[in-house]
């Protein structure tokens, strides 16, 4: 009896002691939990920097700076044009942009004296647009259907070799295009193509006259070329950022594959391809090498694709180096200057196209 009366004594004392001891293991987690941890190594940089009004002023104006410099070139460039180009200006006024004569030396001109030169822009202003926007209706398909392969159909093992080679034809040099265009493009033109389209299409009047193999259609066709790969990858970037959901929403409403894409994907990434489309136009509106190697540098306007023209970019590299100072040189430097107020032209165009696509759409898909 006195043992067992011990032992239940001893029994109702231990959780006391147990509380006891959990206390006072508890104490030193609370001491430690009171004890600061010792500032990161951010926050101490950023502790003892000082004040930071006159870095964030810095950085503001400098970044101001980077912005109007963008503005300041362009005015620049425009300056200078319009200074250089002010004599051919004063002398044909808006008749330059209307007028299809070209002709430097008149008969009865000494040749190295050409104050009577009768020169207009209509000509090449005509074959810039049109080769371009050629290229254009070429491209564009089949840098999207690239794009679209390469996204959503192409085979794994598959997708980067064949993005590599895309991207692989942007880095070609231009000469290195035309080089090959004369020696192959041409040649398969003038043999294969343009008989088949005189004799199909000759009755429409674009696809008539002399079949050299050189003109406005191998001018269209190179420049397609030369543009694809830069609507196609900039066309699989954007349609890649599409989120995987809208795919996988329109497929669990019954779409098939064609619609899944033309809804689901092509829908999100239509300001993307536009913008892809606006890059690729100023590409071939400014291609200069290429160009002049296969269009025929005529200066003559023609609804015929097989005939030979001269676009603004060619018509200075063939004639810029050569052109006497005074007349001559400057209407050379108004047609740079028309060049340069189509590009912003067709740019502005461009961004209106945007708007027009775009003005249904957040702001924060804009």
């Amino acid at each position: 009896m006195v043992k067992s009366k011990f032992q239940e004594e001893a029994r109702l004392a231990e959780p006391s002691d147990i509380s006891a001891q959990i206390g006072t293991s508890q104490e030193p987690q609370e001491a430690r939990q009171q004890v600061p941890s010792p500032p990161s190594a951010i926050r101490t940089f950023l502790n003892g920097r000082g004040n930071s009004k006159g870095a964030d002023s810095a950085f503001r104006g400098t970044m101001l700076i980077c912005a109007l410099s963008i503005f300041a070139i362009v005015i620049l460039i425009a300056t200078v044009l319009i200074l250089r180009a002010h004599l051919a200006m004063s002398t044909f006024g808006f008749g330059f942009l209307t007028s299809h004569l070209w002709n430097p030396h008149p008969p009865g001109t000494p040749q190295n004296d050409s104050p009577d030169g009768q020169f207009g822009a209509l000509p090449f202003i005509y074959a810039t647009l049109v080769s371009s926007f050629l290229s254009l209706l070429i491209a564009v398909p089949l840098a999207v259907g690239t794009a679209i392969f390469l996204t959503e159909m192409c085979p794994g093992f598959l997708r980067g070799p064949l993005a590599f080679l895309t991207e692989l034809l942007a880095a070609i040099p231009s000469v290195v295009y035309g080089l090959w265009a004369v020696f192959v493009l041409i040649p398969l033109l003038r043999d294969k193509v343009n008989p088949l389209l005189i004799k199909g299409l000759g009755w429409t009047g674009l696809f008539s006259g002399n079949n050299t193999g050189f003109g406005m259609l191998a001018a269209g066709v190179i420049l397609a070329i030369m543009i694809l790969p830069i609507i196609s990858s900039l066309t699989r970037e954007v349609m890649s950022a599409v989120p995987s959901s809208q795919r996988e929403a329109a497929l669990a409403l019954g779409a098939t594959r064609w619609e899944m894409i033309r809804m689901g994907v092509l829908r999100n990434a239509r300001i993307g391809i536009v913008g892809a489309i606006i890059l690729g136009l100023g590409r071939a509106i400014g291609e200069t090498m290429a160009v002049t190697m296969v269009i025929g540098n005529k200066n003559i306007i023609s609804p015929s694709l097989l005939s030979s023209a001269n676009t603004m970019p060619s018509l200075l590299a063939n004639e810029y180096g050569e052109a006497d100072p005074g007349l001559y040189l400057s209407a050379l430097v108004e047609i740079g200057l028309v060049l340069f107020v189509v590009t912003i032209i067709v740019n502005a165009m461009a961004r209106l196209m945007v708007w027009a696509v775009t003005r249904g759409a957040p702001d924060a898909v804009r």
